[in-house]
């Protein structure tokens, strides 16, 4: 599979293992943790979430310039894994739920989230580079395509396995503490502590406090309440901090396999000697054609990132709120997997499975002369994205608002959907996904000017910031609108971007060329 592409290929893919293992774990848990620790609604946990996706990205335009500036590369990448892990290790910090002073604890855990999206900042954008770098010559540019998709795949195994982490620490956390998980429990706790319970929802926590307890008669709710919740969200703690291991061997890897990586100032430098005027000319034509090409595109992308995106966030809460997840349920004796998190090793399975599949099809295409080019090949996932949420759509026709659901206490299990639909979602959006994130990337190194590569893998990273910073609008919907509407204005987006795209896509591809 590695055959005909250069060996800092594998080296780079694993030193990135760390960052998706993390980046996993947060867009498995985090807001589940915001609103079991803190009580949040949808509405304020996805707030934090889109903020914090917004810094993710926006952050690795900064890390680009930083690096362009200072021509350190493999120095900013270091310093970033070292940030990341600090910043896994303040929400780490195990501390008591209820929190005795909520101000005080989530300024703690936005600080902490913040020094993880700068470090990743400083290390996503610009590894993404020096893996750009490695395909800047004839033996390898006509495998640029290919070369990204097997990175976005090798990625990727890491991202597979750290939800189900998270859920087993969890649920062997509570399992130690005499508990069995439940997804509508922390919902029904905090609004028992609140007084905001009503008597169909507090009838609902008295049958299920009985039922998680293992036999044990519950008399004192308010004992179980609390006990429930520090047991349930040290069980995160404890997933945030398995994340801080994995930035430790990637930072491991990274530092034993540093000197095989390319060195963009280096090439900077010998580029600069070698141009003669003419060139010098040429290239001054030719860079602001292929930047406003670039923006063009992030300017079209901000759309898909909006609604794929969601992953993490609505599609987590339908996931908890409306999906039946007993069926998925595996009892591995010492601990248990069920949970929300669980889909979102859903998604890693299906980029590591279909990525040869996908990249088959393009290399017969390509044998064929019927190869389309990275512009139609975007414009293509975003279709196949629409089509995701289509089905979501018409999966939620005749369910109820979120309101409704939290006024009952919960949907019992015979009036949720099966996992399958979120499960056939997943799979059409990981298409989507492998047309355009992993060839968006390759795009962005191919056509941006040497000078330029690592703020503009940034810019196709802020790009992805902005549609993430409006992930906040999809948490509204969803706890206000019913459940369909909400998806259907994903499609809008979706075949928005597809038309605005194809729209563009003669012009990007002669700037390609």
């Amino acid at each position: 599979m590695l055959k005909g592409h250069p060996k800092g290929l594998l080296s780079a893919s694993l030193a990135n293992m760390g960052e998706r293992f993390g980046f996993y774990t947060m867009m498995a848990i985090l807001v589940l943790f915001l609103q079991a620790k803190f009580g949040l609604s949808g509405t304020h946990a996805g707030v934090i979430y889109s903020i914090f996706y917004f810094s993710i990205y926006i952050l690795a335009f900064v890390g680009g310039v930083i690096a362009d500036k200072t021509r350190n590369y493999k120095g900013i990448i270091l310093i970033g894994l070292i940030v990341m892990a600090i910043g896994y290790g303040l929400i780490a910090f195990p501390t008591p739920t209820p929190v005795p002073n909520k101000t005080l604890f989530l300024i703690i855990s936005c600080v902490g989230l913040f020094t993880i999206a700068f470090g990743n900042g400083l290390f996503k954008g610009n590894l993404q580079a020096l893996v750009g770098q490695m395909y800047d010559n004839e033996t390898y540019g006509k495998v640029r395509d290919s070369g990204f998709s097997l990175f976005y795949m090798f990625i990727n195994v890491g991202a597979l396995f750290s939800p189900l982490i998270a859920i087993m620490l969890r649920n062997g956390w509570l399992g130690s503490h005499g508990f069995e998980y439940n997804a509508s429990l922390p919902e029904l706790c905090h609004a028992f502590l609140e007084k905001t319970i009503t008597p169909e929802a507090q009838e609902k926590l008295l049958a299920l406090a009985n039922e998680v307890s293992r036999g044990a008669v519950v008399s004192d709710l308010n004992l179980f309440v609390n006990s429930y919740l520090d047991v349930f969200t040290r069980g995160f703690h404890l997933a945030f901090a398995i994340a801080i291991g994995a930035m430790l061997v990637s930072l491991v890897i990274y530092l034993v396999n540093k000197k095989k990586f390319p060195d963009p100032s280096v090439k900077a430098q010998k580029q600069a000697g070698e141009l003669d005027k003419a060139e010098v000319a040429m290239e001054a034509k030719e860079v602001k054609q292929r930047l406003y090409a670039l923006l063009a595109v992030f300017g079209v992308v901000i759309f898909f990132w909006f609604s794929f995106h969601q992953n993490g966030l609505t599609l987590t809460y339908f996931a908890k709120d409306y999906t039946d997840l007993s069926i998925l349920r595996i009892n591995l004796g010492f601990t248990v997997i069920q949970g929300a998190e669980i889909f979102q090793s859903i998604n890693p399975f299906f980029i590591v499975t279909l990525t040869p599949i996908i990249m088959g099809l393009f290399a017969w295409l390509r044998s064929r002369n019927m190869e389309p080019s990275t512009p139609k090949k975007i414009a293509i996932g975003m279709f196949i994205a629409a089509l995701a949420y289509l089905l979501m759509t018409i999966g939620s026709l005749n369910l109820p608002l979120k309101s409704e659901v939290i006024a009952m206490g919960g949907l019992p299990d015979a009036a949720r959907v099966t996992p399958f639909l979120l499960i056939g979602t997943y799979f059409i959006l990981t298409v989507a996904e492998l047309f355009i994130s992993p060839l968006g990337i390759s795009f962005v190194s191919k056509v941006a000017p040497p000078q330029y590569q690592g703020v503009m893998q940034g810019g196709w990273l802020g790009a992805t910031a902005i549609g993430n910073q409006l992930l906040f609008i999809g948490a509204i919907l969803y706890d206000s609108v019913p459940i369909w509407l909400t998806w259907s204005m994903f499609v809008a987006c979706c075949l928005l971007s597809m038309g605005t795209m194809l729209f563009m896509v003669k012009w990007l591809e002669r700037v390609a060329k």
